[in-house]
């Protein structure tokens, strides 16, 4: 028995540790015992392929928000008025048997006097290359420079309309493109005012109990009472009208956080309610420290990885109700371009049937909001100590 005590105790793995195996061994018990909370929770992240590539798709989409000008083919205000409600052109690669490289087919429209509407028809004899990291229209990049560099061009004197055209003849994908900055910005920073209030909140219930206990939760109680959806439409149309859009937005996201943070707050309140008993923070009174200083450092870090799960969770009902307000018209509104506008031109469902492309804008809101729930899902399994 000794003996194999002995060989136990000098046996030595070299390889590292894998998250995979649950009763890691020899080097990798030493390095799995030494692990921060964080290093734990993400070797555990990794093994969720599905979140993993969840984050992905986030990281594109968030890599974008800074240079949606330069990726955007068009300006999201330019107008072409001999193709409204063109339909999407197609990219082609060949060309009579030849490799032509990346193109399109220029539209010519004729009216349809018995349905009213213009046809478009692509001339199949004239190929136009598409270009890439050229000059197009001109932008103000980041409201502070004067630029009209793209990474795609349309063909010279040709469109590209790879999702079609609106009501005015603006190329969609570029106002998609456009609309992503405000869509996922509202997004972190409506968690943000929601993750400050939670912590506030749920903090001082959790931590100094009694009254004060009391009054948060009541207060809770109300806000989770009241019907979500009509309260933001009353907030929301509470918004004075002569508001320029940059104020809107901030509107729209300040009432997007206070509408969200009970759930938040009551997540944090149960964990101090289970933590404040523990040794290390009856230590830290005794030393005298401040309740601020034991709930700031003390409590609230051992379970921020908890937090930042729950907070994941949270974003895309911040993206879909701000999807919500501004598809119902009582949200942001032109000349800010963000999902919810764009599918505001949708409503009418005439315009629907005969323009289905319309939709397109509901496309992103779809993959975002499920990669962030396979992500949250992933992060919380991640910073679950007992899964």
């Amino acid at each position: 028995m000794n003996t194999a005590l002995s060989s136990k105790r000098h046996y030595v793995d070299p390889a590292p540790f894998d998250p995979g195996r649950t009763e890691p061994v020899g080097a990798e018990s030493e390095s799995f015992y030494r692990a921060s909370s964080w290093q734990l929770m993400w070797w555990k992240f990794r093994r969720h392929k599905v979140a993993v590539a969840a984050a992905f798709v986030l990281l594109a989409f968030y890599l974008l928000v800074p240079f949606v000008e330069v990726v955007a083919p068009y300006n999201q205000t330019k107008r072409h008025g001999d193709f409204l409600y063109a339909p999407p052109q197609a990219i082609h690669l060949m060309h009579e048997g030849r490799f032509v490289g990346p193109f399109t087919y220029p539209y010519t429209y004729s009216f349809d006097l018995e349905s009213f509407r213009r046809v478009y028809t692509p001339d199949r004899s004239k190929p136009q290359p598409i270009r890439f990291l050229c000059r197009g229209d001109a932008y103000q990049f980041w409201g502070m420079w004067e630029m009209n560099v793209h990474l795609v061009c349309p063909p010279e004197d040709g469109t590209m309309f790879l999702l079609g055209t609106d009501r005015l003849g603006r190329d969609l994908l570029s106002r998609i493109i456009y609309g992503a900055r405000i869509s996922l910005t509202i997004g972190i920073v409506g968690i943000a005012v929601s993750f400050a209030l939670g912590l506030f909140f749920g903090g001082l219930a959790g931590y100094l109990g009694g009254w004060v206990d009391h009054v948060i939760q009541r207060m809770i109680e109300i806000l989770r009472s009241l019907p979500e959806l009509p309260l933001w439409l009353a907030l929301s149309a509470a918004l004075p009208a002569n508001w320029s859009p940059i104020l809107v937005f901030f509107g729209i996201t300040i009432i997007l956080g206070l509408l969200d943070w009970p759930g938040l707050a009551r997540a944090v309140r149960s964990k101090l309610l289970s933590l404040r008993e523990e040794d290390f923070v009856k230590a830290a009174e005794l030393m005298g420290a401040s309740k601020q200083r034991i709930i700031a450092r003390h409590l609230i870090p051992n379970f921020m990885s908890h937090l930042i799960a729950s907070a994941t969770l949270s974003i895309p009902s911040m993206i879909l109700g701000e999807t919500a307000l501004s598809f119902l018209g009582l949200g942001l509104r032109p000349p800010v371009t963000s999902w919810g506008v764009l599918l505001n031109e949708a409503q009418n469902l005439a315009a629907v049937q005969l323009h289905p492309w319309l939709l397109f804008p509901m496309v992103p809101v779809v993959i975002v909001v499920l990669a962030f729930n396979f992500m949250g899902d992933g992060l919380r399994d991640a910073a679950d100590p007992y899964h």
